[in-house]
């Protein structure tokens, strides 16, 4: 194991007294705190599209350690023997060997389980980490919509898609809230968000935040849900997951989404440690059914915090 970095000079930073008090009621604190103020672990994505594992990891042992992460055959965490940080200047990277991808964010696409041949949608794709890592597990056949609102995040998804052999990908831009006549297999929904899982990554989150706008991201969550369920075709599958560890952000929306729909939350089997899901916060209650989804904390497995919910249409 890598050992945990605490990040320097973070002493003095403050989190705001109402940020204290929720996520005491909701993790240990002095634990969550520890983490979130620790280096997130570098972690990358070989792309098995370009090159084998094996291949791959020839190429940089002599300069790279590796730890694999349990939950995804194709991840490791990476760690230079020198204390290079930049991953990502690398000619393999270069070539689209491996993508730089957080080891949570790879849990998506394993829960959704996209296969070749499928109709696969990625309703908010940039900057494709999610997109290339489905497009791998499909072998690059069926089709695989990546969708995103503003053009210049197409313009990394684009980039990313091309530089890792995506072959089956169409790119899209569209509000998520307006796309129709469609029917897919399997859909994601990696939903905008305000972040808070994301602090190890970027430590003005904690300054960022506050409940207003996580009501506002929450209520373009909901209208983004009902949209996904409605283009899924029976017995289809959508995972939705975000960065946030905010009950309004996670459980209350696939809490929503039952209460409005026939759809069912069924249960994910991955190998990884995780905090219970929340079922009622701050005077609300959500469905017993939430009980199924996956809430990770940074120090179930020294990760960014993580939600996802794995939805089934009869």
């Amino acid at each position: 194991m890598f050992e945990l970095k605490p990040i320097p000079n973070t002493e003095t930073i403050e989190f705001k007294p109402k940020f204290i008090e929720r996520y005491s009621k909701l993790t240990d604190w002095d634990t969550y705190k520890k983490f979130s103020l620790s280096f997130l672990r570098k972690s990358i994505r070989i792309n098995t599209l370009k090159k084998p594992i094996k291949d791959v990891i020839g190429r940089l042992e002599k300069d790279w350690n590796f730890e694999p992460i349990p939950w995804c055959k194709e991840g490791f965490w990476i760690e230079h023997k020198r204390g290079r940080l930049d991953v990502g200047n690398t000619v393999e990277h270069t070539l689209g060997y491996y993508y730089v991808q957080e080891a949570a964010s790879m849990i998506p696409p394993l829960v959704l389980d996209p296969q070749p041949g499928e109709r696969v949608l990625d309703m908010a794709a940039a900057p494709g980490s999610k997109a290339s890592q489905m497009a791998q597990m499909m072998k690059n056949e069926g089709v695989l919509i990546a969708n995103d609102v503003a053009g210049i995040r197409l313009a990394s998804l684009g980039i990313n898609l091309q530089r890792c052999g995506v072959l089956n990908a169409i790119t899209t831009q569209m509000m998520g809230e307006q796309m129709k006549d469609a029917e897919y297999d399997k859909i994601l929904l990696d939903a905008p968000c305000s972040g808070s899982g994301t602090i190890r990554k970027s430590l003005k989150t904690i300054r960022m935040w506050n409940p207003e706008m996580i009501k506002r991201i929450a209520s373009m969550q909901r209208k983004l849900i009902l949209v996904a369920y409605k283009l899924l075709a029976p017995g289809g599958t959508l995972v939705y997951s975000t960065c946030s560890t905010e009950p309004e952000e996670d459980e209350a929306i696939v809490s929503f989404l039952l209460d409005n729909t026939d759809a069912q939350a069924v249960p994910i089997e991955l190998n990884l440690k995780h905090g219970p899901a929340v079922t009622e916060f701050e005077g609300a209650t959500y469905r017993k059914e939430v009980k199924h989804c996956l809430r990770l904390w940074p120090q179930d497995n020294d990760t960014e915090g993580f939600f996802v919910a794995k939805i089934k249409k009869p």
